[in-house]
């Protein structure tokens, strides 16, 4: 970003007070490194010296080398950096003026509260500039703000590449927690010991679809997932059901938690057993932590808009879609098959950017039941080929 916003000619949010005394802590105390790798980034530096001093703090912490003035001074010089960094006394001004290191958490968050600031200015920007192209999308436009948004109140302004250096680290360091930790189900669980056998539980940013012809389980197989992973192992699950009002949810959750006929709950004929297995699953699924929405014929739009929205108020570990057929568009298209390829498409772009999997149960079609063994296949996926693609 230039130092004068052309916009608003002001200088865009800085505290380079607090930038010198984060670096500064490092060097004076190189276990401060790992306080402040939680909250900062080398962009999050708004002072171009500073991004390359910690830069090369950084590439000192990979080798688990040291960082002092020696050796910094020679990694900025070896990457032909040291003169525009401010030179060696500009280093050393670093570590003179900070008394010690305790602080340097309070100082990472002001510079990280500075770098979301200006990372508002300059996605503001980018909505204003699109909102004035009136041929775009209105929905569209709409989604990519919101988008752009929420990945600033996550902390996730992403660069534009990734070195492969970096990815191998972050990879590294999760065969690591697997290998401490010896877990068969690294996922997220759904409480079919086979299923999880083979998937490892569902995995982050995975679109599965659970498909079946009408009437053959899809709901009670969906809720039971739902209630394990959110009742067993308290990770909160959306559910966006489009087929059942969310009243018609909750009895048949209720029955399957008391283990009672669902039958016989709907038509009230209960016993005087049953009675103590209601009370007692109603309080498990009330302090359970399951966000239903029945909005019938929900947008793709609509929908990542609410799954954002409730994303950043807790920390959402799945989201479940009944079913994914009954959804709509963006806008309307030339055939129903564009329409769900898209409807597909949004749904494992949602799982990526929120980081967790997606469950949208789906149809087949009519085929299955034309085979001998009835036994189905991913063409047998209905209104589109995308699906299986996507998944």
């Amino acid at each position: 970003m230039k130092d004068i916003d052309p916009s608003l000619h002001k200088i865009p949010p800085q505290n380079i007070e607090a930038e010198r005394s984060v670096i500064g802590a490092i060097l004076l105390e190189n276990e401060a490194i790992n306080n402040v790798l939680e909250i900062l980034r080398v962009n999050d530096f708004y002072s171009e010296s500073h991004r390359k001093i910690f830069s090369a703090i950084l590439e000192l912490y990979e080798k688990n080398e040291p960082s002092d003035l020696i050796t910094l001074s020679n990694t900025l010089k070896n990457n032909n950096q040291l003169d525009s960094a401010g030179g060696v006394s500009y280093l050393a001004s670093l570590v003179d003026n900070i008394p010690s290191a305790a602080n340097v958490t309070y100082y990472s968050k002001i510079v990280k509260e500075k770098a979301i600031l200006r990372g508002l200015i300059g996605a503001a920007t980018k909505i204003i500039t699109k909102s004035y192209d009136t041929g775009k999308d209105v929905e569209n436009i709409l989604d990519e703000a919101e988008h752009t948004i929420f990945e600033i109140s996550e902390n996730k302004i992403k660069p534009a590449f990734y070195p492969i250096k970096e990815i191998i680290k972050d990879t590294f360091r999760t065969i690591e927690k697997l290998y401490e930790k010896k877990e068969l189900v690294t996922g997220v669980p759904t409480g079919f010991e086979k299923l999880d056998d083979l998937t490892s539980g569902f995995q982050k940013s995975d679109l599965i679809i659970i498909a079946g012809r009408p009437s053959m389980g899809k709901t009670a197989l969906a809720l039971n997932i739902t209630q394990h992973v959110a009742i067993e192992k308290g990770i909160p699950v959306a559910l966006f059901s489009l087929e059942m009002a969310k009243e018609q949810l909750s009895l048949r959750m209720l029955a399957s938690e008391a283990k009672v006929n669902s039958q016989r709950l709907r038509k009230g004929f209960l016993g005087e057993t049953d009675w103590p297995k209601l009370t007692t699953a109603a309080g498990r699924l009330s302090e359970a932590p399951i966000f239903i929405d029945d909005t019938p014929a929900i947008t793709v739009l609509e929908m990542k808009a609410k799954a954002r929205r409730l994303k950043s108020e807790t920390d959402l570990g799945l989201i479940v879609l009944d079913y994914l057929q009954l959804m709509r568009g963006i806008k309307f298209r030339d055939s129903r098959e564009q329409e769900i390829s898209e409807i597909s498409r949004s749904l494992k772009a949602l799982a990526k950017e929120l980081n967790i999997p997606v469950v949208a149960l789906s149809q087949l079609n009519r085929k299955v039941e034309d085979r001998t063994n009835k036994r189905p296949q991913l063409a047998d996926l209905r209104e589109s080929g995308a699906i299986e693609q996507d998944a």
